[in-house]
């Protein structure tokens, strides 16, 4: 039975105890995908090879123990959460033997870029057309693991103590899933020409004329002082007709992601293709890993492309503007982390570093520390929401210039997709390559860091750039 955050259900911390069986068993990962659609409230991370470059497991999950929503307009979202987080908690896990970093069952879901006006003074003043939740978690007691490492399944559960299944009865379930799936051939998603994508059929919720005039209003904010960097973002809408599993099924081939996720919430799906880490917490370590720095790549073996290819990567190398995009960054994630952290244990742990993906190349850096005894996860969110990398710096002023000038709420996009986990654990992707369908209308948005020295029509190229391969699958599950 699903109830939400609303119902304020007064009860006492329930005690769960971890079971789990591992499955060495041969079984498609799309199929496995495709089973666990068609069940309620379902969330997929992952699903991909990718995964093995960020966490190295992807999970299925369905027929969550509760939802948590917390809806704009609503109070006290950081109250209503840490309440949620602290009514289960997890039983000594030491004898279960499993890998290092899985999750172990919990809140899986996402947090929404707005809901960063209730942690900065921002007025709001853009248009929420989308009108989502701007917290949705579920709570799961099941799930199936896949260690991409390994190449094995691990099905958990959580024997609750109220629990009206048995903890074999909810292993047997997830099995059943996993036989199910040995059954399923998802036909291969149909290819798109990324390269030619005819925007033609999109709306974006701004001209090029008004994009140009927003570079310019936010220059004269740099040269003024108010801040180093925006990012700033447009949205495109078009019609979406296939089954929103359709497009997890071609990303995941066709535009695969360490950070990927498909959330089904009933009245509206997610679908993220994205290649950026938010935040992880594993063993009292947090990690954020900051991408600033894009370019155009084109996945094909011939000689244009590779020499394209080379160019490209060697302008992302040389440029001095992107260092500077990311260097500033860094500094800001390293005094969103020091807030958390035990005095000198903070540092980037991984410098300027490309990282190469199907359509694009990346540059990326990684600060960690050691978080402190006294930190919960509703400090990190208070202290780090929403991430650096998509706001600009400092922080709190570039918020309140995208308010201003961005003509839509942004909604999920640049929130976080991602699990908490009870053991502490934390995975949260930062939600850009992301599409909401809703009412048969796909939405994403994309956007880039504004500095002094940007050239707009190269910022409106990015844009397109980003949004290629999300257009690119939807014309072709469409078709």
């Amino acid at each position: 039975m699903t109830t939400t955050a609303t119902l304020q259900i007064e009860r006492e911390t329930l005690i769960c105890r971890l079971h789990c069986r591992k499955l060495n068993t041969d079984v498609d990962l799309s199929a496995l995908s495709e089973v666990i659609s068609r069940l309620p409230d379902t969330t997929i991370l992952g699903g991909n090879p990718s995964k093995t470059e960020a966490d190295g497991f992807s999970y299925w999950m369905a027929h969550p123990v509760e939802v948590f929503e917390f809806c704009c307009g609503q109070k006290d979202p950081f109250e209503k959460l840490q309440q949620a987080l602290t009514k289960y908690r997890l039983a000594d896990i030491a004898a279960t033997n499993l890998p290092k970093g899985i999750f172990t069952g919990g809140w899986v879901g996402y947090f929404s870029y707005d809901l960063g006006s209730y942690l900065e003074p921002v007025s709001c003043t853009n248009t929420d057309d989308l009108r989502l939740p701007l917290i949705r978690l579920c709570f799961y007691d099941r799930l199936i693991a896949y260690d991409h490492r390994e190449k094995s399944f691990r099905l958990i559960t959580l024997e609750l103590d109220d629990d009206a299944e048995t903890s074999p009865q909810k292993l047997s379930f997830l099995e059943t899933l996993l036989d199910k799936a040995r059954t399923v051939r998802v036909p291969v998603p149909p290819p798109a020409d990324i390269e030619n994508t005819n925007f033609s059929q999109t709306r974006s919720n701004m001209s090029k004329e008004y994009y140009f005039n927003a570079l310019d209003k936010i220059r004269r904010h740099i040269y003024d002082g108010d801040v180093y960097q925006i990012n700033f973002s447009q949205r495109f809408d078009c019609v979406y007709l296939a089954r929103p599993i359709d497009l997890f099924h071609w990303q995941n081939r066709y535009n695969p992601s360490p950070y990927s996720a498909y959330i089904d919430a009933g009245r509206f799906q997610i679908i993220s293709a994205s290649p950026e880490m938010f935040i992880t917490v594993t063993n009292g370590i947090i990690s954020t890993k900051p991408i600033k720095g894009t370019r155009k790549r084109i996945e094909d073996t011939s000689v244009a492309a590779g020499q394209l290819n080379a160019e490209n990567l060697r302008q992302l190398i040389a440029s001095e503007k992107e260092k500077a995009e990311l260097n500033m960054i860094i500094d800001l994630e390293r005094n969103d982390v020091a807030r958390l952290c035990k005095p000198g244990t903070r540092k980037v742990t991984q410098p300027r570093t490309i990282e190469t993906c199907p359509t694009v190349f990346h540059t990326v850096a990684t600060v960690a520390g050691e978080l402190r005894d006294d930190v919960n996860f509703c400090d990190i969110l208070k202290a780090m929401f929403p991430g650096g990398s998509i706001t600009g710096a400092p922080k709190i002023r570039a918020m309140q210039i995208i308010d201003e000038i961005e003509p839509t709420a942004r909604g999920i996009y640049t929130g976080s997709i991602g699990y908490l986990g009870l053991d502490g654990s934390v995975s949260l992707n930062i939600a850009i390559r992301t599409v909401i369908i809703e009412n048969k209308t796909a939405c994403i948005q994309t956007g880039g860091g504004i500095v002094a020295d940007s050239e707009p029509q190269a910022e409106w190229n990015e844009t397109l750039v980003k949004a290629r391969a999300l257009l690119a699958g939807i014309t072709a599950v469409n078709r």
